[in-house]
């Protein structure tokens, strides 16, 4: 949440052609009765593309999701991961683990209302649940109300003692339980989610389980998306300078719609991350993006940077 905005997502595309994207959670009631041109739209490059909803009312998050697909989003998740305390105040998110029948409920009135697939996100318990118990009692449950799909972030969520930043790190993984779900139930498709970096470390996950989720990885390090196709999609391998100086076209047509660069600039901070110049161009973006006026021959000044480093 607050972070996987369009812009975002757009720069991630221009790196990755095939990975599937996720926008971030937003509530059905806020897709029932929000502005929901700026909740819900996208740049048409976004595609594949996740609207990942939260909730627990059957019969709301049916209709957000009926309003996802006329959106044309390509599959609607139900976030039962997030650990805020607003989520937990409004009896969404991670609280949810502890009603499975419940998220059931909710999942099988999505699908009698869309034709797009609808996918849950979750967690492998919350507090004092047994992990071993309620990640299977929750995917189980689904199951049967004809979900397929299952991303699971490795770790319990803390809902009292923790706050959403330390749930993040301080629960241990438990990746060995997420791959043995998979191998008792071969017929879902189970995806790991939790403290995965590199691709590397994805690659070993891959050895056990059908998919991965990268989540502050892809966001504090978006280069390291530029290798996604090529290893797991048999597509060519991008070209970082290729895939920026599109994202560049990109924030030039925003900004003459009378976006601010500031926001579409947001998640280029940490693209060249160890690279000669990287300490440069972020600096050059965060004192300058800000400022009145500020237009595309900052973000070009701040590439030079990097790129005149390179090629000296």
């Amino acid at each position: 949440m607050d972070w996987t905005d369009s812009p975002c997502r757009v720069l991630h595309r221009c790196l990755t052609k095939n990975a599937l994207l996720y926008t971030e959670m937003v509530t059905a009631e806020a897709v029932l009765h929000g502005d929901r041109a700026r909740l819900l739209g996208f740049d048409a490059s976004e595609h594949p593309l996740a609207l990942q909803l939260g909730g627990s009312d059957p019969a709301k998050l049916a209709q957000a999701a009926k309003i996802a697909a006329d959106f044309g989003y390509d599959e609607v998740n139900l976030n039962v991961g997030c650990p805020s305390d607003r989520v937990q105040s409004g009896k969404f998110g991670a609280c949810l683990m502890r009603e499975p029948l419940l998220v059931a409920d909710c999942v099988a009135a999505m699908r009698a209302a869309v034709l797009i697939p609808v996918t849950v996100k979750c967690r492998i318990g919350v507090d004092d649940q047994d992990p071993e118990h309620s990640l299977r009692e929750l995917i189980d449950d689904c199951a049967r109300a004809g979900v397929t799909v299952f991303a699971v972030h490795a770790r319990k969520a803390w809902l009292e003692g923790l706050s959403p930043k330390e749930n993040r790190d301080v629960p241990p993984l438990d990746y060995d339980l997420v791959y043995r779900v998979k191998r008792e139930r071969p017929e879902l498709i189970i995806l790991v989610n939790g403290g995965i970096e590199t691709l590397e470390q994805a690659d070993e996950h891959l050895k056990h389980v059908d998919g991965v989720m990268l989540g502050r990885a892809a966001y504090h390090n978006p280069g390291l998306l530029a290798g996604v196709d090529a290893r797991y999609f048999g597509g060519p391998a991008r070209d970082l300078d290729a895939a920026v100086d599109a994202y560049c076209d990109y924030v030039e047509r925003q900004l003459q719609h009378g976006a601010r660069l500031h926001g579409l600039i947001k998640p280029m901070l940490g693209l060249y991350g160890g690279q000669p110049g990287a300490r440069q161009f972020r600096r050059h973006l965060s004192e300058n993006a800000v400022l009145d006026g500020a237009g595309i021959a900052v973000l070009r000044e701040a590439l030079a940077f990097v790129r005149q480093r390179r090629a000296a």
